[in-house]
């Protein structure tokens, strides 16, 4: 699974919160397998939206929707326990 490269937005959100690294292996094994045991992949409500996250570290996710063309673009990234 091919996720799009990220908006310049979304790249200095990553900066900014020191997680440039910390994204780079969790992608790598979502484009291998989406649902790898340790991203904790799912889909968000309301389900009928087709919104899923996965998990960059313990902390943040980032959220996604599968393209027309069937890649995956990823449209923000969170903390998860805010």
């Amino acid at each position: 699974m091919q996720i799009r490269p990220i908006r310049d937005d979304l790249k200095k959100y990553l900066k900014k919160h020191n997680l440039e690294k910390r994204y780079k292996k969790p992608k790598e094994f979502f484009e291998i397998d989406p649902f790898y045991p340790s991203l904790h992949t799912e889909i968000l409500e309301p389900k009928d939206r087709l919104v899923y996250s996965f998990r960059s570290d313990q902390k943040y996710r980032a959220i996604f929707i599968y393209t027309d063309d069937g890649t995956i673009e990823i449209i923000a990234f969170t903390n998860h326990y805010r």
